[in-house]
């Protein structure tokens, strides 16, 4: 019995959903907000949601997008990771 093939996301995908798990760092939604709009400039802050970790060390943080291709994607995911402070990026 084979593999069942992941889903591939057909572009454009509007209202892809992303999610970041990040150290609690002061200033760090404007520096999240830059980075989403260099990459998908057609960004809603309305749809960001922020939660705290129970002892206030992490953030979560949940957006949509337009996604337009892996590429996108893919830098989007590497320039959040290069920030330092993000541990996972889905």
């Amino acid at each position: 019995m084979s593999e069942p093939t992941p889903p591939k996301i057909e572009f454009p995908c509007e209202g892809y959903p992303v999610s970041v798990v990040a150290n609690t760092t002061e200033g760090f939604v404007a520096v999240l907000e830059d980075i989403i709009r260099r990459h998908c400039p057609d960004y809603d802050p309305e749809t960001l949601r922020v939660t705290s970790s129970r002892n206030g060390s992490y953030q979560s943080f949940r957006f949509c997008i337009c996604a337009q291709s892996e590429a996108q994607l893919s830098s989007l995911h590497e320039e959040l990771k290069a920030t330092g402070a993000v541990h996972m990026v889905l």
